[in-house]
């Protein structure tokens, strides 16, 4: 069995980046490393889930069509009223979410960090099915309502 383990950024200002990832996004730090330019950062599941490396100014993720990396999903609960609690973290950080979806599965808002990358933070749908049914991959995606 295989899963993912880990994503590693790399990022302008390590206070400002982690500090997005610990409220917004809800992760916990686990600790500092490489003389407090990088750090880990976990939901529980593992280890660590992030890692954060500060190379100070650099170019951001292009916009637009491109290969690689589109956005990283955070799942922050179960319920719709978690996601509502995400949103409000969101909007008290001072952040914009530049969207919200249900894909059916899921429902999904959207936002980007300090250093451009697209966030998704979601909950599962748990009236859908996924582990045994895939339909869920023909649902179109709808406006989500909160």
């Amino acid at each position: 069995m295989s899963e993912l383990g880990h994503v590693v950024f790399y990022v302008r200002d390590i206070a400002r980046s982690s500090e997005f990832y610990e409220n917004v996004v809800g992760l916990k730090r686990v600790g500092s490393t490489f003389g407090g330019r990088a750090v880990a950062l976990s939901g529980g599941r593992t280890h660590h889930e992030i890692l954060l490396i500060e190379v100070g100014q650099a170019e951001g993720p292009p916009s637009g069509r491109r290969i690689g990396l589109y956005h990283t999903g955070w799942k922050v609960g179960d319920t719709l009223d978690d996601l509502r609690a995400a949103r409000q973290r969101v909007q008290q950080a001072g952040y914009t979410l530049s969207g919200q979806s249900d894909h059916g599965v899921s429902k999904s808002l959207y936002l980007h960090d300090p250093d451009g990358n697209e966030v998704e933070l979601y909950i599962d749908d748990p009236g859908v099915d996924w582990r045994n049914s895939n339909e869920w991959l023909q649902d179109p995606v709808r406006p989500l309502e909160l």
